[in-house]
């Protein structure tokens, strides 16, 4: 192999060193930054998963209340009791969460919100519940987690945008897919939400 050659071929190495070093920090980099996100994901839903339990928590006290005024309507408090047994049933680990999952989780929790909510409407019934200060201080508790409810799920579904817009993105979509980051599902709006209610009176 002549000298010119051979120059050439070690000056091309050379070259190609700095490049790779490059590509390597980048790659490091854009791991971090996954990892970062998937993390802030992962912390999301740790707080949606909280402000369920916390409503889950206040069932129990809720349905002990209202018994307590109207003990015969026991299909309302079965369908609650069932409803928030299914729903804490349901475990979904964001590391590896589906759409599917998500669907079934949120599912379930729908079921627990529509039955809260027949639960509550027997007050309108019964005028000693309604004006019993306990049930008047569990309703405000359920209020106020339902509205938490809504602030995280909106709190994850930002985060899951965010890491999921970052690993699609080229070139952190070859580090996501040699890395397996996978997207992550979104929480949906309840069939009808884009609908105005319909009051009737």
């Amino acid at each position: 192999m002549k000298k010119g050659c051979l120059l050439a071929i070690i000056a091309c190495f050379v070259l190609m060193i700095p490049i790779a070093i490059i590509f390597i920090i980048w790659g490091i980099k854009a791991n971090n930054k996954m990892v970062e996100m998937e993390e802030s994901v992962n912390k999301s839903w740790g707080n949606v998963e909280n402000v369920y339990q916390r409503r889950a928590d206040l069932i129990p006290n809720l349905v002990s209340t209202v018994k307590g005024y109207a003990e015969h309507e026991t299909s309302t408090f079965e369908a609650v009791v069932n409803a928030r047994a299914k729903a804490t049933s349901i475990s979904v680990n964001p590391e590896n969460m589906t759409a599917d999952q998500l669907k079934e989780f949120q599912k379930a929790q729908n079921e627990v919100s529509g039955a809260l909510g027949r639960l509550i409407a027997i007050s309108e019934s019964y005028p000693e519940l309604k004006a019993n200060e306990n049930f008047k201080e569990l309703q405000a508790q359920l209020e106020g987690t339902e509205n938490r409810i809504a602030v995280e799920r909106k709190n994850f579904n930002e985060s899951a945008s965010k890491y999921n817009t970052y690993i699609r993105k080229f070139p952190q979509s070859i580090i996501a897919g040699m890395r397996g980051f996978e997207k992550k599902p979104y929480f949906e709006a309840e069939e009808g939400a884009n609908k105005a209610p319909k009051v009737e009176f």
